[in-house]
This record gives C-alpha cells, structure tokens and sequence, in this order.
C-alpha cells in the first residue's frame, strides 16, 4: 500500500512538472530586438522574424533598427533592447567601458567588406589625404577600414581621415556623389557600386581575416533574470540559420524586405550566395574566440586593456552548448 502511495506521488509529481514546463513554453515573451546594419549580416533575425520561428518558439519579437553596432550596443546597456544583433568591436568596447554584454550565438563569422573609392579613385596611393566613410567610431566598420588601410599601406588617421557616415546604403552614395574619397561597404551596397562603376580598393574578405562579426548578444544580467527567454532566442536563431542554408528563396525574400525596395533579382541572390558559406554563417553557431582575438588585437593598439583581455571574458556558451549536446542542431540538418 505504501509502495503505490510512493509510486502515485512520484507520477503525480511528474506530471505536475510536465505541466508547468508546458505551461511555461506556451507563455508569449515580448521583446524588442536590436539590429544595426542594412545586409546579410542581420539575416538570422529578419528570417525568424519573417518566417514565424520567433513566434513558434514563443517570442513576439518587435525588430528595431540601429545605424551602426556603437548605437545597437548602447540600446542594448541602456536597456532599450535586451537582445540585440552587433559586431564584436562594439560588444568588446562596451565590455571596457563597464556593460556586461555578452554574445549567445555567432551569427557572422568573417567579413564580405570592400573598400571602394569614389568615382575616378582606383588605386590605395589616390586615398591619400582623403576621407574614408565608416557607420560609427567603435563599429565593426572603424576595425575594418583601419584592417584595410593598413594592408595596403596607409595609416589611419594620418594618411587618410575616418569620417562617420552611417548605414550601408548611405556610405553607398557618399562614395558615388564624392563626398568621400572611399566608402568601406558589404553587399549589396557594394554589388550596386560595382554596377555603377566603383573600383575596389582593398578586399578584406581576401585578407583571410577570422572576425567575430555580426552575433546575437545580450547581457548576463538578462541571462540570469530570464534564462529560458534567452534560451529560446538562440533556439530561434539556430532555426533561422538552417532555414537560411535550406530555403534560399524565405531568405532572399527577407533580405528584399528589411533592404528595401529597389534591389534586383540579381543583386538579391548574390547577397545571398555571398554569405551563405561555413566561414560566415557556421552551422553550429559558437562565438568565435578565434575571431575575438582579432577584435581584441585591433582595440589593444589603442586601449591597453585589450592586452590582458580574454575572448572567453566576451561570450557565454551555455545556450549554443546546450543545443550541440542534445543533438537537436545536428537534427534539424538531417531533416529531409
């Protein structure tokens, strides 16, 4: 009698606990999210967002637009956003100057940007005494242009003057009206310079350059306050992902969406075969430590606490982990 007491207070137990877990994945999080770039470097949320997995995954999720990642990782310190979409230069700076923010997922990998000069401009000697456009000071785009300039001879800030522009698209027509001497751009800002005649000046994505770019991040304060919302922003990330690697046409769909009106089939679907490699948008989508460490090279020249600093110090893997092991990534690309 005593054993099917136990036996009856152990099931009821569990089915309590499958309830509350049910219950808890059927509430709806609300959440504003942060991007800061018109490219393929915020896909991940565009394509949750557009294709319902935030929503299957019991988000509501508001995107909001940041030009440049300096102004998307100050949204998110402040509490403006709790999740955000920003390069490592921004998180790393913000990290010095006191926030705990933290990347949960990879997104980007490596970097697809050209500097590109403005018409009649074609060689790294006519930049000299020039002004190079970048979004803003501390954004991915400032490491870039300092990375390419260097590489091909000339020193920022006496050679050539970095000048905050903003967005891609408005780097895009400094560089054509002339306002600036070269434009650091990623597609499809850069295929359209192409097409209007805009002669590459340095190619980073040739430079062999591991970076941690573009990822999901968000603060460890936020982490311990709402562990199974994060948890089910990166499941939602990682989903997105896959769809990006499995369904071109939902991912270019989204791309023409949040880039606006204007861009061309053409345009469209060579953004998208830009980026959709293991280089850029990994499959298993850990931070790169690697691609921190050359965040943290590039600041080190003008902050001495970059020296001492740790890759491991900017990231928290316990979500991305936690999916690994279970088997569920490698599960969704066995799916037919």
């Amino acid at each position: 009698m005593i054993a099917k007491k136990a036996l009856f207070l152990v099931l009821a137990c569990c089915l309590a606990q499958l309830f509350l877990q049910s219950f808890a994945r059927g509430q709806t999080s609300r959440l504003n999210v942060g991007y800061s770039a018109a490219s393929g470097d915020q896909l991940p949320a565009w394509v949750a967002k557009d294709t319902a997995i935030f929503a299957k995954n019991g988000l509501e999720i508001q995107l909001i637009f940041f030009t440049g990642g300096t102004t998307a990782i100050l949204a998110l310190v402040s509490g403006d956003v709790p999740i955000t979409q920003v390069s490592g230069p921004g998180l790393v700076n913000s990290v010095f100057a006191g926030s705990d923010a933290v990347f949960v997922a990879a997104g980007i990998t490596s970097l697809n940007y050209v500097l590109m000069g403005k018409p009649g401009i074609k060689s790294a000697e006519q930049l000299k005494g020039g002004t190079v456009a970048i979004s803003r000071f501390g954004s991915a785009t400032d490491t870039i242009a300092r990375f390419a300039l260097r590489r091909i001879g000339l020193a920022p800030g006496k050679d050539v003057t970095l000048v905050q522009v903003g967005s891609g698209p408005e780097r895009l027509s400094a560089a054509l009206t002339g306002r600036v001497t070269a434009s650091v751009i990623n597609p499809p800002s850069s295929f359209i310079a192409e097409k209007k005649g805009l002669a590459i000046i340095a190619d980073v994505a040739k430079m062999g350059l591991v970076f941690q770019h573009t990822g999901a991040a968000t603060t460890r304060k936020f982490i311990k306050e709402n562990p199974d919302t994060v948890r089910r922003y990166v499941r939602s990330h990682v989903e997105a992902v896959h769809r990006m690697w499995t369904d071109k046409e939902a991912t270019i769909k989204a791309l023409a969406h949040y880039m606006g009106s204007g861009l061309d089939r053409e345009t469209l679907e060579k953004s998208y075969e830009n980026v959709m490699t293991e280089a850029f948008y990994p499959k298993k989508q850990y931070p790169s430590l690697e691609g921190l460490k050359t965040v943290l090279d590039d600041i080190a020249e003008r902050d001495a606490r970059a020296k001492n600093a740790k890759p491991e110090q900017f990231v928290d893997m316990s979500f991305i982990r936690e999916l690994d092991q279970s088997g569920f990534i490698d599960g969704l690309y066995k799916k037919k």
